[in-house]
């Protein structure tokens, strides 16, 4: 038996050194004219330095080299480069900056993007052989870096680039130099500097501080322009979203041999943006996960609250099974190339066997490949695909996929991807619920108030209204104070019956002790319901500032106080009037049903959305009747606003936010 296992051993050992000896030629075949300098690297570590560990570094680099690619006009990347470091913590914010070099990138480096080329084809001998002798000088000096294995140091530390479209600059250098005055200030026998993780956190706050002392801005859009891609443009960088922070933070790390790589999540469970972040190996293999670029320690719990269906790690190493999808498929989605799988690190998982659509797989053009999608707003519900499947009888199988979460499957027809199942949530026990596959389901009258899922801090602000209260007086102070209406409920209607016995010159909203004011908006009505003006008033602890918001008609605006109790804002009418109704909209996310806003409420059916009608809203909600259960369900607001999700209206009532 002892024989039989060490035979096969054997047997898998030659087959992986032959595959990576094949991936090695393919490399080689694929450099083109540039062959002779990475023949160069290879001869140089067996001869002239004849270390055997960087050979196979060598080989590993040149092997999986062809996935990735830089900018093939150099000269041009190098001037937009020399354009930004002059910009760059110059002009009145990071905000000016980011324009201005959006700009520029527009206006005179658009066409760069579009031109890239393989590494393999460019890359020089002399590049490649600094970086591996930089990195393995690093990994055997470093006492944060000294136990790793050769597996740990070549996955987290060796390649000689972060992200796609780096510069070939001495990147390594430049950033451990620039960020090594803390680190150098430490002796050298501190426990805390000679850990991974301490020395990490020295080194992180430092980059913390430089980029402060420049400035720092981190930004949620899209900036459209050429993205900052070298160590010099990284010393000066005073603006950029969460990906490139953390690219950045990764390159100054990786350049001191400290084991740091990027993941992100494509697309939250529930929202249509997606996070990226830095991880890193602790002194025990352990991966430990950041939760917001550079601003905050390792070692919190991450993200708790959020449901995550899939997160990627970008790797160097080429995703062979990839290759095989690219090679086969009838249509191939962009999935990155170098990209490994790591969701079962942060989120329950499981595989899936779905049941699809006979009539609609018949119709497909590529019965082989089907992909797993979510879905996302995109001026109206749209399909967010995160990865790709096999198609095994009838049957859709993907792996690893985040539990709560609802998904659908796609297929390829020969012009788009189509839906081929049923919507379906993978609930938290692993179990798979198909959505909308009754053929003549249940239908109910139903009032809606939101477009979106409630957050825990919208049920927060919303909970702050509960016990204010509506008062009238004749006195400007309010001591004859009488008491109209007060809030027991969050439901509260949009027009607030106030029912006066006369007319009173002063009206307020009086809210509740501990809530610091927390309204948006406020407004008084006659018995026909429109609006009384008057001018605003507030207890005089508020500035003109906050009673303004308070009728500002901006629902993301607040009235807001420094103090959490006694406070209040209401109307001078400047004579007695009378006021049959009021209106109070509680801090919130603008996600609310908003009176004048135009409305659709729309049904998947299994192949696309279908409406249920138009309205515009005449109040804080909307009725609808003949509302399908059990089907996903989704809200359009065409007057304002991005947040919108997929809903279940369930046989109980209750509304499930997908």
């Amino acid at each position: 038996m002892k024989k039989l296992l060490s035979f096969a051993l054997t047997i898998l050992l030659l087959a992986g050194c032959s595959e990576d000896n094949r991936y090695l030629r393919d490399a080689l075949k694929a450099a083109g004219e540039n062959r002779t300098e990475l023949e160069a690297v290879l001869k140089h570590y067996r001869t002239v330095d004849n270390d055997p560990q960087k050979l196979e570094a060598a080989k590993y680099l040149i092997a999986n080299m062809p996935a990735h690619y830089s900018y093939r006009d150099t000269a041009a990347i190098n001037s937009y480069y020399r354009k930004a470091l002059e910009i760059l913590g110059t002009g009145p914010s990071p905000d000016w900056q980011r324009d201005t070099l959006r700009q520029i990138s527009d206006c005179y480096y658009w066409e760069l993007s579009e031109d890239t080329i393989s590494d393999v084809k460019v890359i020089t001998a002399d590049y490649l052989i600094y970086n591996i002798d930089h990195t393995f000088r690093q990994w055997r000096t470093r006492p944060w870096a000294q136990h790793l294995t050769y597996e740990q140091f070549r996955d987290w530390i060796l390649p000689y680039k972060v992200t796609e479209l780096q510069s070939f600059d001495a990147w390594r250098d430049i950033l451990s130099s620039y960020y090594s005055d803390s680190l150098s200030k430490v002796p050298p026998t501190d426990y805390e500097r000679n850990t991974i993780y301490g020395a990490i956190e020295i080194v992180r706050n430092e980059i913390q501080y430089k980029q402060y002392a420049i400035g720092h801005r981190v930004i949620w859009e899209d900036r459209s322009g050429i993205p900052l891609r070298s160590a010099a443009t990284w010393t000066r960088m005073t603006f950029g979203s969460c990906m490139e922070y953390v690219i950045m933070g990764t390159a100054v790390f990786r350049s001191f041999a400290m084991p740091a790589a990027v993941d992100m999540v494509p697309i939250w469970g529930r929202n249509s943006a997606g996070h990226c972040w830095y991880t890193f190996l602790d002194d025990c293999g352990r991966e430990q996960v950041t939760i917001n670029s550079l601003i905050m320690p390792a070692g919190q719990q991450f993200y708790p609250y959020e449901r995550i269906p899939k997160v990627w790690r970008s790797s160097y190493t080429i995703n062979r099974d990839l290759v095989e999808y690219c090679n086969r498929a009838k249509y191939v989605y962009p999935f990155d190339l170098c990209r490994v799988d790591v969701t079962e690190r942060y989120n329950l998982t499981s595989d899936l066997e779905i049941e699809t659509n006979p009539e609609t797989v018949k119709g497909l053009k590529d019965k082989k490949y089907v992909y797993i999608a979510m879905a996302v707003n995109s001026f109206g519900p749209e399909w967010f695909v995160l990865d790709y499947g096999k198609l095994k009888k009838r049957k859709a199988c993907f792996k690893n996929m985040g539990r709560n979460m609802l998904y659908i499957v796609l297929g390829f027809d020969g012009e788009d991807l189509i839906p081929i199942s049923h919507p379906f949530i993978l609930h938290k026990d692993g179990k798979v619920e198909y959505v909308g596959d009754e053929e003549s389901p249940q239908t109910v009258s139903r009032d809606l108030r939101r477009k979106y899922y409630e957050s825990y801090n919208v049920v927060d602000m919303r909970r702050r209204i509960l016990g204010g209260k509506f008062q009238c007086s004749d006195r400007p102070d309010f001591k004859d104070a009488v008491t109209l209406y007060t809030i027991e409920t969050t439901d509260i209607p949009h027009l607030i019956e106030l029912n006066a016995a006369r007319p009173y010159r002063y009206w307020r909203y009086f809210t509740p002790n501990g809530s610091w004011g927390s309204i948006s908006e406020l407004s008084f009505h006659d018995a026909n319901g429109y609006k009384l003006f008057g001018r605003g008033i507030a207890n005089p602890e508020a500035g003109q500032d906050a009673i303004d918001r308070a009728y500002d008609g901006n629902l993301l605006s607040n009235f807001e106080i420094n103090q959490p109790d006694d406070n209040w804002v209401g109307m001078d009418m400047s004579k007695p009037t009378e006021i049959r109704y009021a209106s109070v909209s509680p801090r919130s996310d603008d996600n609310d049903i908003c009176p004048g806003d135009e409305y659709e409420l729309l049904y998947f059916d299994g192949e696309d959305w279908n409406s249920l009608g138009y309205q515009v809203a005449k109040g804080n909600s909307l009725h609808y009747d003949d509302v399908p259960l059990n089907t996903l369900l989704w809200l359009r607001d065409y007057t304002r606003g991005n947040n919108e999700r997929p809903f279940i209206v369930r046989k109980n009532g209750e509304i499930e936010w997908w």
